[in-house]
């Protein structure tokens, strides 16, 4: 396996990451913004949200075009880093 694939991935693929938060209407802007930062082009995002049974989160999916490993790595890096991202699948 060369560095730029993934198990079970082949790239470039549709790959969706989500973040969870707490749901104070800017949690989603924020997750996009940190998604961005990595992506090489102004594709647009397919952003969806979902918010939890009692309204206090909300889990925020956005489905972008992967190019390789790194890219994911590097993405979920600075997710994973922000205080305001609770989680990330």
């Amino acid at each position: 396996m060369n560095d730029a694939q993934a198990p079970g991935l082949t790239f470039p693929c549709r790959f969706p990451v989500k973040a969870m938060g707490r749901d104070d209407g800017e949690f989603p802007g924020i997750v996009s913004g940190l998604i961005r930062r990595h992506l090489t082009d102004e594709a647009a995002l397919d952003v969806r949200t979902r918010p939890s049974r009692n309204g206090r989160f909300v889990s925020v999916t956005v489905t972008i075009e992967a190019h390789n490993r790194a890219q994911l790595e590097a993405i979920y890096t600075g997710l994973k880093a922000h205080p305001r991202v609770l989680m990330v699948l």
